[in-house]
């Protein structure tokens, strides 16, 4: 059975987009697979989150994770923070990683052209903390976006350095996992090819959107006058509301619109409020176990506390390895 790990940084709650790209392959894989699903509070220091918004994040990403079928009992899901072996596995594994390295990673680069008031020496050290997170639990596999690949590819080269300096085949070399197929891509409301928080809340439509809230999101999609010839070419911004509607509507839902279309006679409009009551009829099974699970405190906690225990007896055992490979020995 390979060991799987993923990661989401705490900073709202999670979309449709989160939904489909991962969460929704994920409670698939939870039982083929031994699976550690965390939340990556350490990793959202670098923006300085609140304090109160911080923990209230962390919340509702764990009540989403539950919400949208990873089961506590099949899989470990925890708190970063609750598993501090992984900042010493950061502490060891960055003694073999060089500056100018990190300095290359291009999500750095970019963090830096976007953020130059802010360039922290977590943000540098991002890529040794991701790996550290992989590493800890020796994962075989690793649900990745494209975003992601070259932090992986980082974690890879770590791993192997850290084999041939201490002369071992301890730590595997973690591979993407692709689920087996191509994965669905969720587009913007505002007319962008990718639905994220980051760039614009107002075009992510929320698991914990309630129905008016999302019924307001989509009416406001962007949208343009209609094509002027038949079989026309989609702009992006209508080819992002077909894509939704191919991931949430009946298929018969999605060909009458091609139809009209195509007939030149689309009402966006019509288009938009079959749209939207069909991401509500979608997202109501998970909203309902989100409302559920807002109002059950001790067993989130008792989630967290089970979670936290597992990743804590993974972790344990990598760090006594690594401080043995490494000849850090208690007298």
């Amino acid at each position: 059975m390979d060991t799987v790990l993923s990661g989401i940084r705490p900073t709202g709650f999670l979309h449709l987009g989160n939904y489909f790209g991962a969460l929704q392959n994920f409670t698939r894989m939870q039982f083929d697979n031994n699976c550690f699903f965390f939340i990556a509070d350490y990793h959202s220091l670098t923006t300085h989150p609140h304090p109160a918004d911080l923990h209230e994040n962390i919340k509702n990403v764990l009540i989403d994770y539950l919400a949208a079928g990873i089961d506590p009992e099949k899989s470990t899901i925890y708190v970063q923070s609750d598993v501090p072996q992984v900042c010493e596995l950061t502490t060891l594994l960055s003694m073999n990683v060089y500056v100018g390295e990190l300095q290359r990673v291009a999500s750095f680069k970019e963090k830096v052209r976007r953020q130059p008031d802010n360039v922290n020496a977590g943000l540098l050290n991002y890529p040794v903390l991701m790996a550290a997170d992989i590493l800890i639990h020796r994962a075989d596999k690793v649900p990745v976006g494209k975003d992601q690949e070259q932090h992986l590819e980082l974690t890879r080269d770590f791993a192997q350095r850290f084999n041939r300096i201490y002369e071992t085949e301890y730590f595997k070399l973690p591979v993407a996992y692709n689920f087996g197929k191509q994965l669905v891509k969720i587009p913007g409301l505002d007319g962008s090819t990718k639905m994220s928080k980051s760039d614009n809340e107002a075009s992510c439509i929320y698991l914990s959107d309630d129905p008016a809230v999302i019924r307001k999101k989509v009416m406001k999609a962007v949208s343009d006058s209609g094509p002027t010839e038949p079989n026309q070419p989609k702009p992006q911004a209508i080819e992002n509301l077909f894509t939704l509607m191919q991931a949430v509507s009946a298929p018969e839902t999605l060909a009458f619109f091609e139809e009209q279309y195509n007939k030149c006679q689309i009402r966006y409009g019509d288009m938009k409020k079959q749209l939207a009551e069909d991401i509500v009829q979608f997202t109501a099974p998970i909203y309902e176990k989100i409302k559920e699970l807002r109002s059950n405190d001790d067993y989130i906690a008792k989630v967290a506390r089970m979670g936290a225990e597992k990743a804590r007896a993974s972790a344990d055992k990598t760090i006594k390895d690594v401080r043995e490979i490494i000849g850090i020995k208690h007298f």
